[in-house]
């Protein structure tokens, strides 16, 4: 039984069915285990009574194994077993995919139903049959493997479609042949006016690039997608089309993308069909309107075919499979591997012409030959050699190692990393960009990735509104990632948010929530990461909050913002109304630009230090880094350090003052310092506060 989630590409087959076409004697244990050498991780085994579901990853470019089918192959010859076809519950696999069809439908010109492609270079070929039916359940045993495979039984016919897509791989459709006009399907590209109701009652108006099924008057199916309500199978339907047909792969992508519509047959024809297999298919699916007594097929049909895709021949040497494996492959085994699975082999002196089968749209060059050699000759059988070095590697880029570091200092931190998406809804990107600015996506897969995001942030926070939702009061993300804007292009950025507690929760107590310094202090170590002497001036950005804005500076060079979140942002995504949450965001690109810190090695002090305190009375509004500063410039080479311990507004400071106590620590590489040495610096220290902040000392 085959069930595949939508875009990841995965399958679960039953190991009853997988014998139906390969007797393998082996437990469904030891099938996992062999095929994920061979390139089919397996995700998990369930039981299902006496049987097995293997749940395996198929990769985008292996679109032939996303079936029953297409894993038999590769496990027949994995096991060096032949392929056979199943007869019960039904026959009519009477060959694998040729250049005619099964003689059990034969190929006529005219039929009770007329085809006509428009546009054969969207739809090379196209197959119809007509069946007289009974519409009504399904045999126990179908439905039974359609439940399980989370496809929902409908009716006899549409069953029989969805169990032919499990089986092989090819999507069907069935119209309801009376709801035709003129018995006629024409396969065209849509008008501007035009609209479809789909199978999901959904209305869609199409565009002139849009490929359809239409019958003499009006679209009945959108090519490759989903069919239309106005041509479905219903109980009074006595007589039906099947459709069968290999479509362009890019036409049912974008159109796919445009509606934002994915379908198990969209998926499918836009990672590439097998031309060969829709009359294989359609014999399939007539054989079981037979067996399962659903009704009885008029014996014809009409295969239109006006683009013939012939199979790709590639030349395929010896001296190059040794070259790339390391190895010589026995010419048993190359022709074993390839025989197996469905590639033609025609001898020559330096080795083989390989006629490769229409399905494996993966191969197209001699190395993927080697590839599939490879696989299921054993990589574990290659012998492990070191290439030679025949010149120095390049070295690694700088921005590899400086990502690291900075997710090394962030989690020192207490942050966590968040891995987001690099497109976001226009709603939550519009108040981080200039207007104008946003770059929108021409096809986004839904409106929750309308534009490339000019900020890491609205990622960030939705992560953040995500923990929140599941109980995590205390929150500490960030995200190194790129930006996107028409003015700058794609740039890298490093963003985080915090939210709850500044510390973890302890039973001695002093707990407090995260504020304003403590975000102020993350964007100071990733200056100090980044070799950036940071300093934070007063700056509004429509996204932080009133008087909780600032911008990081670099120099002249603003580098990124820090503040607090806007409460209405929050609030659109999804925050609690309440919550206080603290966001930064540097940008990577700029910051190396402003980067002036070298990095020098110095050997550890051999002299103590000498630290004294100064507490004095500003202006309220004077900043802190001013005040650094100041005592920076006027102290000699032996300060060392400026730390900030206390700030003091209240009982005994006067109104419009407030209270700064400073460590400053001095020490000489040269000699131990003398309190006199210090205290002529402190006075000078002194000096240059009351001169240029007026500051009195207490």
């Amino acid at each position: 039984m085959a069930r595949f989630r939508d875009g990841a590409g995965g399958v679960k087959i039953l190991a009853s069915w997988l014998r139906e076409f390969v007797d393998v004697p082996a437990s469904p244990e030891d099938i996992a285990a062999t095929m994920s050498l061979r390139g089919f991780a397996v995700e998990g085994i369930e039981s299902i009574g006496d049987d097995s579901v293997l749940d395996f990853e198929v990769t985008a470019n292996r679109p032939d194994c996303m079936s029953v089918m297409g894993m038999a192959r590769e496990v027949a010859t994995a096991y060096g077993l032949p392929v056979r076809r199943p007869d019960p519950p039904g026959a009519g696999l009477s060959a694998l995919p040729a250049a005619s069809p099964p003689p059990s439908l034969q190929p006529v010109e005219t039929s009770d139903v007329d085809v006509v492609i428009d546009n054969p270079e969207l739809c090379p070929r196209y197959a119809g049959a007509v069946a007289d039916v009974t519409v009504g359940p399904s045999p126990a045993w179908m439905q039974a493997r359609l439940q399980a495979t989370g496809v929902r039984p409908i009716s006899n016919i549409v069953d029989i479609t969805n169990y032919v897509l499990l089986e092989l791989g090819q999507p069907m459709h069935a119209f309801d042949h009376a709801r035709l006009s003129d018995a006629q399907i024409r396969v065209r590209t849509a008008t501007r006016s035009e609209v479809i109701t789909t199978l999901d009652g959904q209305s869609r108006p199409l565009s002139a690039d849009m490929l359809v099924i239409a019958d003499a008057r009006r679209p009945v199916a959108i090519a490759g997608v989903m069919g239309g309500a106005d041509s479905e199978v219903t109980a009074r339907t006595r007589v039906i089309v099947f459709e069968s047909a290999y479509f362009n792969p890019l036409s049912v992508r974008r159109t796919s993308r445009a509606l934002g519509l994915k379908t198990e047959a969209s998926m499918r024809f836009e990672r590439g069909a097998d031309p060969w297999l829709p009359v294989i298919a359609m014999d399939r699916a007539c054989a079981l309107l037979e067996s399962t007594g659903a009704g009885h097929a008029r014996g014809t049909v009409v295969d239109r075919y006006p683009v013939t895709l012939a199979a790709a021949t590639l030349r395929l040497r010896r001296a190059r499979i040794a070259g790339l494996l390391g190895v010589a492959i026995p010419d048993a085994d190359v022709r074993r591997i390839l025989d197996s699975l469905g590639f033609g082999l025609t001898d020559e002196a330096s080795g083989w012409t390989v006629t490769v089968p229409t399905r494996r749209v993966d191969c197209l060059r001699e190395v993927d030959l080697i590839e599939e050699i490879a696989r299921h000759y054993g990589f574990d059988r290659l012998p492990s050699t070191f290439p030679a070095l025949a010149a120095a590697p390049p070295p690694a880029d700088p921005r590899i190692a400086r990502a690291r570091h900075l997710r090394t200092v962030m989690t020192a931190a207490g942050f966590s990393e968040a891995m987001t998406f690099g497109f976001v809804a226009e709603p939550a990107a519009v108040p981080f960009a200039p207007d104008g600015d946003l770059v929108p996506i021409a096809n986004p897969l839904s409106e929750n990735f309308a534009v490339l995001r000019p900020s890491a942030l609205p990622s960030v926070i939705d992560a953040v509104a995500h923990n929140r939702r599941r109980e995590q009061r205390d929150v500490r993300l960030f995200e190194i990632g790129a930006r996107f804007s028409r003015a700058h292009g794609e740039r890298r950025s490093v963003a985080c948010a915090w939210t709850g507690a500044a510390v973890s929760e302890h039973w001695s107590g002093g707990a407090r929530d995260v504020d304003f310094f403590d975000i102020k202090a993350v964007v100071e170590q990733i200056g100090r990461a980044l070799r950036l002497e940071v300093r934070t001036e007063p700056r509004q950005e429509r996204w932080l909050a009133p008087g909780r804005s600032a911008a990081v500076m670099a120099g002249d060079a603003m580098v990124g913002a820090v503040g607090q979140l806007a409460p209405a942002i929050a609030l659109a995504h999804g925050l609690p109304p309440h919550d206080e949450i603290y966001v930064a965001e540097i940008d990577i690109d700029a910051a190396e630009v402003a980067a002036t810190v070298d990095i020098r090695v110095e050997a550890l002090p051999r002299y103590p230090s000498v630290t004294r305190d100064i507490s004095i009375l500003v202006d309220d509004t004077t900043a802190s880094a001013r005040v650094r500063q100041t005592i920076r410039d006027a102290a000699p080479p032996t300060l060392v350090r400026v730390l900030e311990f206390d700030r003091y507004q209240g009982k005994g400071v006067p109104q419009g003052k407030v209270s700064l106590s400073l460590h400053l620590t001095f020490r000489s590489t040269d000699r131990t310092l003398t309190d006199a040495e210090v205290q002529d610096t402190m006075d000078v220290v002194l000096a240059a506060l009351v001169a240029t902040h007026r500051a009195v000392q207490r």
